[in-house]
């Protein structure tokens, strides 16, 4: 389908044309592409559909870089607890309950979530990740999956069966090497990851250092912090990183770099569960590359990207107390770009002719965003989902106006996922 975008504000996140900028001009998608973006035109051909942007933000869309999907049968279920007891006590129990199709249902209430708040990639990590390729496909939503591996479930020849199916799977899926945490995996199945990080030149991600007593446990158990220990094993040497992140050490930021590993943020989920203030301000300092997740929606519990952009800045200003630490704009970026590299998805980081057309239009007609002083400032500070007005994943409009077009009802989904968490929590 040729969609022409026009008369609209323009912010293209492309670095050489100054990725902050804000331009007025239009977008042309033809298929699941990207086919022009500059000032307005008269077409050379007729358009299937024209958008009247109104001066309204078309923009690429948010990167969800650490997401549980299937967890939506949890969200406000456990509140107010501590991680290991929520874990533990809570979570754990009735994950062992569910069936590859309540995965399968739970996940596209996220995926309806995901696009609400602009968000047209997640980067997934749970249970059964075929399960949640299948409900991304379904809905025509694009997920990276990753490992979750740990002493109770997953093994390495899952991981690499995976790698093998999963990345051939659907041209809006892909999967990456990966384990839940160093507290959850012994150090025999470790390796094995290792090696297959080293067979097949690959990527890692794991949770990481998310709580204090996570690292202290670690250096009782090898003498190293958990990134000290996962690099001496060669875990990293093709790249990767970690979620939440924390609790690193100078020695564990001075690895990250020098590895090129990615830090996931997750702020919300953090500061629900207590786990503390990541050092961001340090880390953007040492050049090591930050992206942003919600986390699980039993942990967040909102899967909203406005929010955690702002929680990004906002709790990194209170720990260094000092309101100019970890600017907006910067913030952004990690929302757009380096979740999209972080990911391995260099084609959906900015609006260019040739990416995919993964894209968003922001409603700037609303309150909240005026007076327009600085539009990606807004965005971060004062955006939210209900500025929203479309959100476009491969080239097809999955959400506009209030309105899904993923082929399901949304009833009927919500019914779905209800039943299964009222059969779970019996």
């Amino acid at each position: 389908m040729r969609i022409r975008f026009y008369d609209g504000r323009v912010l293209t996140m492309q670095e050489t044309q100054g990725d902050l900028a804000v331009e007025q001009g239009e977008v042309w998608v033809e298929g699941r592409y990207i086919t022009y973006v500059g000032k307005g035109q008269r077409p050379a051909q007729a358009f299937e559909r024209e958008v009247d942007l109104r001066g309204d933000l078309i923009m690429p869309g948010f990167k969800n870089a650490h997401t549980h999907s299937s967890m939506t049968f949890l969200r406000s279920y456990a509140d107010d607890l501590p991680l290991q007891e929520w874990l533990n006590d809570k979570v754990f129990p009735l994950e062992a309950r569910l069936t590859g199709e309540d995965m399968y249902q739970l996940a596209k209430v996220a995926i309806l979530e995901y696009l609400t708040s602009g968000i047209t990639c997640n980067f997934d990590m749970y249970l059964d990740p075929c399960q949640v390729a299948r409900a991304s496909v379904d809905l025509g939503f694009r997920t990276v999956l990753v490992g979750a591996m740990n002493d109770f479930s997953q093994s390495p020849e899952d991981l690499e069966r995976w790698y093998r199916e999963l990345n051939a799977y659907d041209p809006l899926i892909s999967f990456c090497l990966g384990f839940h945490a160093e507290y959850t995996t012994g150090r025999e199945r470790l390796e094995a990851v290792a090696d297959l990080a080293e067979r097949y030149r690959a990527p890692v991600y794991c949770h990481n250092s998310e709580t204090r007593a996570e690292v202290e446990q670690c250096i009782g158990r090898y003498g190293k912090t958990p990134t000290a220990f996962l690099d001496e094993l060669g875990m990293f040497r093709y790249g990767g990183g970690g979620y939440h992140c924390v609790h690193l050490t100078q020695e564990d930021m001075e690895i990250f770099r020098e590895r090129g590993l990615y830090v996931v943020t997750n702020p919300g989920s953090n500061a629900k569960l207590a786990s503390g203030i990541a050092p961001i301000a340090r880390m953007l300092e040492m050049g090591i590359p930050i992206a942003l997740g919600t986390d699980g929606p039993a942990s967040n519990n909102c899967l909203d990207m406005f929010r955690e952009m702002f929680l990004t800045t906002a709790l990194a200003k209170l720990r260094e107390q000092d309101a100019a630490a970890v600017d907006a704009r910067e913030v952004l970026r990690m929302a757009v770009r380096q979740g999209a590299y972080a990911m391995g998805l260099p084609g959906c980081d900015c609006l260019q002719a040739g990416k995919l057309a993964d894209l968003i239009v922001v409603d700037l007609h609303q309150p909240n965003m005026q007076p327009l002083n600085h539009i990606p400032k807004n965005l971060v500070y004062s955006g939210s989902k209900q500025n929203i007005r479309m959100t476009m994943v491969d080239g097809r409009i999955l959400y506009e106006d209030g309105q899904f077009f993923v082929g399901e009802d949304p009833e009927e989904i919500y019914a779905r996922a209800n039943e299964i968490a009222r059969r779970l929590q019996k």
